[in-house]
């Protein structure tokens, strides 16, 4: 009796001990729970330096920077404790922490830092888009806690970009090619093709560590499929501002008990004009096509609400965005006049407009697996055609996608803006790079070499006067141009089951914060 009675109250001592500690009971029986999330494809290989197909929260759960940027819009250190700015803009110094390795316990300090940003250097034609590359002209490490970055000339977002998911990350240089070894709290464990990607705790990691033992995320290509995959319990958690479920079924699921959230904006729902093929190289067409669609109702039947409209490129709370820009309004008659104006004419006994004996016909190319986008061509679609625009959708997967843009094979595509910290200053500088939608789309401006003689400027500029005014010049120019029918300010959605708890969002559009979530206290 007395051993029970031990048994007994050492039980009760344990459970005791892990309820004051904030710890769930559900915790102490199980030290290392999983976390199930999708994704519509696998993670990638992981390159911390590597685009499609690396998946950025994958690479934000493995790889961190020196600066982190933050939910409240401010930077704060993170793998650097403390930096520093030369009076002349060109020398950025940074203390590294001292108590760091990477997840295979290799050491993070000053060599493994320049190592990796050397290699960034090395390939910089590939991170052209990313102007601190082709800005930095050295990387030097004079002892194992202190990195210095030496500038070719003043660039005011290296910290802002410092902070990216990708390139400017840290990988284990001496860790075996294609293994991804970093310092963050998640080790990619096991990848199975088109199923999963399994990450683990990284149980060297120098910060708090996760509840959880692992995330595991199933590749689910299709919304409606993941929508049943969280109903069945097979996932606990969806999350994501890339339609990784329909607004409708967001609404559904919310209604039927599960625990939903909606992010503040984090960025532009836009779609891009080409300005150099017909006929939206044309600047009436290019208006006529902002007056004829309906963007509130688009966001009150298709966003179910969920989104704010978008009248400019940015919102009004990006940087330098706040100039009182008029948008053209929703006025589908102004429209028609507009088009005829310019010479396109109805034919007798036809709908779509004619001019020189051609149709007024484009085509808006969207991302096919995205039920979201698919929705919103269709609208776009049937408003364009009620004044005498046809518009041909045509549907690619993500890598047809991205070579469209690449090489400007498209009349109108959706081209989001990136959100922070990319807002405005990267997303500008990668107007000027072809590999980009935007520099398609703008390609057929007049006023073109002088917009990218402008952002080369801006992006250089010491003086916040004369940044704001340039920034003013470049968005005003675009605004007057009507490159862009912008849409909404799109949000990331959360849905979860009763049995995960502290779900947020992240600070970006791109990562996804496994290492802040836990277990609810108990069973659900």
């Amino acid at each position: 009796m007395k051993q029970s009675r031990t048994k007994q109250q050492l039980a009760l001592w344990m459970i005791g001990a892990c309820l004051s500690a904030g710890i769930s009971t559900a915790w102490a029986a199980d030290p290392a729970p999983t976390l199930t999330y999708s994704w519509p494809t696998n993670a990638g290989p992981l390159d911390p330096r590597g685009y499609s197909p690396n998946q950025m929260y994958a690479q934000a759960m493995v790889y961190e920077p020196l600066v982190r940027y933050t939910a409240q819009g401010t930077l704060e250190p993170w793998l650097a404790t403390q930096w520093s700015v030369s009076p002349d803009g060109k020398t950025y110094t940074f203390t590294l922490r001292d108590d760091v390795t990477f997840s295979d316990g290799s050491p993070f300090n000053a060599a493994a830092a320049k190592a990796n940003l050397d290699a960034v250097l090395a390939n910089s034609k590939r991170h052209q888009w990313m102007e601190l590359v082709s800005t930095l002209e050295r990387v030097e490490a004079p002892d194992e806690h202190t990195l210095v970055l030496v500038l070719k000339h003043p660039y005011y977002p290296t910290l802002m970009e410092l902070a990216q998911v990708r390139p400017l990350r840290f990988g284990a240089p001496d860790a075996r090619p294609g293994t991804p070894v970093g310092t963050g709290p998640w080790v990619l464990a096991q990848t199975r093709r088109g199923e999963y990607d399994r990450f683990e705790r990284n149980e060297r990691y120098w910060g708090q560590k996760p509840a959880y033992g692992s995330v595991l995320v199933k590749v689910i290509s299709d919304p409606d499929s993941r929508a049943i995959a969280l109903q069945t319990g097979e996932i606990d958690l969806i999350q994501g501002a890339d339609g990784e479920i329909s607004p409708g079924t967001f609404v559904r699921l919310r209604d039927s008990g599960f625990k939903t959230a909606i992010s503040a904006p984090l960025a532009t729902r836009t779609v891009a004009m080409n300005t150099g093929l017909t006929p939206t190289n044309e600047l009436s067409v290019r208006q006529a096509i902002n007056q004829a669609v309906d963007k509130d109702t688009i966001i009150a039947k298709v966003l179910h609400g969920q989104e704010p409209r978008a009248d400019a490129l940015f919102a009004s709370n990006m940087p330098y965005a706040d100039l009182g820009l008029k948008p053209l309004p929703y006025d589908p008659e102004q429209a028609k006049k507009t088009l005829e104006a310019a010479g396109w004419k109805v034919p007798a006994g036809k709908s779509i407009r004619e001019k020189d004996g051609k149709p007024l016909s484009t085509e808006l190319v969207f991302l096919g697996p995205s039920a979201l986008q698919k929705s919103l061509a269709e609208i776009i679609q049937g408003e364009l055609a009620k004044v005498g625009i046809e518009v041909k959708l045509r549907a690619e997967e993500d890598g047809a996608l991205v070579q469209r843009q690449r090489e400007g094979k498209f009349g109108m595509i959706f081209a989001d803006t990136w959100g922070a910290p990319y807002d405005p200053h990267s997303f500008v500088s990668s107007m000027r790079y072809a590999g980009h939608a935007d520099y398609m789309a703008q390609r057929g401006l007049p006023m073109k070499d002088a917009i990218d003689h402008k952002i080369a400027e801006v992006l250089g500029e010491t003086s916040e006067d004369k940044r704001a005014g340039d920034y003013r010049e470049i968005l005003t120019t675009l605004h007057d141009q009507a490159v862009y029918l912008p849409i909404s300010h799109l949000t990331a959605i959360s849905v979860s089951g009763k049995n995960v708890d502290n779900v947020q969002f992240g600070s970006t559009l791109f990562d996804v914060p496994f290492e802040v979530m836990h277990p609810t206290t108990g069973k659900p």
